[in-house]
This record gives C-alpha cells, sequence and structure tokens, in this order.
C-alpha cells in the first residue's frame, strides 16, 4: 500500500508537471495535496512497516515527537488544501465570469502557502507542548504510531493544556474548513441545479465529484476520531480509524483523482504516448 501511495501521487505530480494544459488552479492545489500526501505516509508506514518485520516494538522518543510532528503538520495542511479548493470549484461554477480575476495567480501561491505555514505552526505548537511534559511512567504506546492522544495520556504531568490546544485546534482546523466546504457545496449544487442542460449540469458536476469525494473521505475519520468523547468508541476502533486515514484513503486520493477524472485520463494518455508507449491502459478506461 505504501509503494502503492508513492506512485499514485508521484504519478500525478508528473501529470500536472508535464501538461500544459492542467495548469490550472484546481491541478496546482491536487499537486500540493499529492506533495502532502507523501510526506503524510512517509512519517508513519516506513517505521510501520519496520516494525512489523523486525518485531522490535521501539522508538526514541525524538523520533516519536517528530513522527507526531509531520503527522499534526499534514492532516491539518490538507484540511486547509481541501478547503482551498473547495472555493476554487466555488468560484468556477457559481461565478465563473470573475473565476480568472479572483483565482488569480498570487491567490493560488498564498492560499496553498497559508495551508502549508498554518499546519506547521500548529504542528510545531503542539510538538513543543508535548517535549517539555514529563513521561515518568509506563512508556507503552497503545497504537501502530505515536498518536497525539494516545502519547499524551502516558504523561505524568498535567496534559489539560495540550488536550484544550488539541480541541481548538480540531474546531479551527477541522470543523470550520468542513462547514466552509459545506457552504460551498450548497452553493455549488443549488447552481448545478438550474443548469437547464442536463449535458452542463453533469460536466458541473463532474469538476467537483472528484474533490467531494476526497472530502467525504478524509473528513470523516480524523474528525470522528479526535472529536468523539472518549468514552463512547474503544483504542481498538480509535486504531482502525487511524489506519483509514493513514494507509487507505491516501491510497485512493491519486485514484479518484485520476479515474474519475477525464482531463487528467487524456493527460495520461498522451504522456504515455509520449514518452513510454505502454498499451493505453488510460485510453481504455476512458472509452469505456
Amino acid at each position: 500500500m505504501y509503494s502503492l501511495i508513492l506512485l499514485g501521487n508521484l504519478v500525478i505530480i508528473v501529470l500536472i508537471s508535464l501538461t500544459p494544459h492542467l495548469h490550472t488552479p484546481m491541478y496546482y492545489f491536487l499537486c500540493n495535496l499529492s506533495v502532502q500526501d507523501i510526506i503524510y505516509v512517509s512519517s508513519i508506514l516506513p517505521k510501520f512497516l519496520a516494525i512489523t518485520i523486525s518485531k522490535v516494538l521501539r522508538i526514541t522518543f525524538p523520533g516519536c515527537v517528530t513522527q507526531m510532528f509531520f503527522f499534526t503538520f499534514c492532516v491539518g495542511t490538507e484540511f486547509l488544501l481541501l478547503t482551498s479548493m473547495a472555493y476554487d470549484r466555488y468560484v468556477a461554477i457559481c461565478i465563473p465570469l470573475r473565476y480568472t480575476t479572483i483565482m488569480s495567480k498570487v491567490t493560488c501561491v498564498l492560499l496553498p502557502v497559508a495551508s502549508w505555514l498554518v499546519g506547521f505552526l500548529t504542528a510545531l505548537i503542539h510538538s513543543l507542548m508535548v517535549s517539555f511534559a514529563s513521561f515518568c511512567g509506563s512508556q507503552d504506546i497503545n497504537h501502530f504510531y505515536c498518536d497525539l492522544k494516545t502519547v499524551i495520556k502516558l504523561a505524568s504531568s498535567d496534559t489539560t493544556h495540550i488536550e484544550t490546544l488539541l480541541l481548538v485546534v480540531c474546531i479551527v482546523l477541522g470543523l470550520f474548513p468542513f462547514l466552509l466546504i459545506l457552504t460551498s457545496y450548497i452553493f455549488i449544487i443549488s447552481t448545478i441545479v438550474k443548469i437547464r442542460s442536463s449535458k452542463g449540469r453533469m460536466k458541473a458536476f463532474s469538476s467537483c465529484s472528484s474533490h467531494l469525494t476526497v472530502v467525504i473521505l478524509f473528513y470523516g475519520t480524523p474528525l470522528s476520531s479526535y472529536m468523539i468523547p472518549e468514552s463512547e468508541h474503544s483504542q481498538e476502533k480509535d486504531k482502525l480509524l487511524s489506519l483509514l486515514y493513514t494507509a487507505v484513503v491516501p491510497l485512493l486520493n491519486p485514484l479518484v483523482y485520476s479515474l474519475r477524472n477525464n482531463d487528467v485520463m487524456s493527460a495520461m494518455k498522451n504522456i504515455n504516448e509520449k514518452y513510454f508507449r505502454f498499451p493505453s491502459v488510460a485510453g481504455n478506461i476512458m472509452n469505456h
């Protein structure tokens, strides 16, 4: 799964980089999302694989904090990148005549940069707070990676301030962006319904269906894990949800954005014919 995630996201990055007609805001955000996915899974799955193969169930404290930093960094960044992509789809469908003005090159640079910066600062604060906590008792982490919630349970010092910050971050970087995405899609759907031709409605909906699918897949798992009170679900369910959004969702992202997107499939076919000349799987899928 790790190899497929790397391959799928690298293919998306290469396709967007080599195909001029994909040099648009939507695919620029998608390229950022693929880079984030690679960093995200690389902070967790290689160590998980090493533990599985070697049976050495250990991680150093600096390694644990580093893993926690990259995980928090990437999750926060992805929430904001998906929100930026929803805004892009809202402008493209609801106010298309002003699209080039609103989604200018400056905007397309500022939105991802702000997403990465906010994710970085949030992760840095969390990591520093955990670094200064005391761990004098049990140091057995009941998880397959250094999950923030699981690690702070092991702290012997007061972690109320860390838990409070975690809840605030879940609301500000998780719930609030989700409400913005939901609002965008309410306007998008109402606009699509008003389109008279069925072909026009299908074209408008297909341009945002991939993003909507990824939003549903990604938002459902971490928010349910971090915002549902502890008493309502077990540690084992926590680990199952974590496995979904650390391995399954990043694997599905490139598949959703390629197989459900004619522009990406067309670009894949053109790059294949130009550089590789493999049997045209992309073309067969498109024709089907």
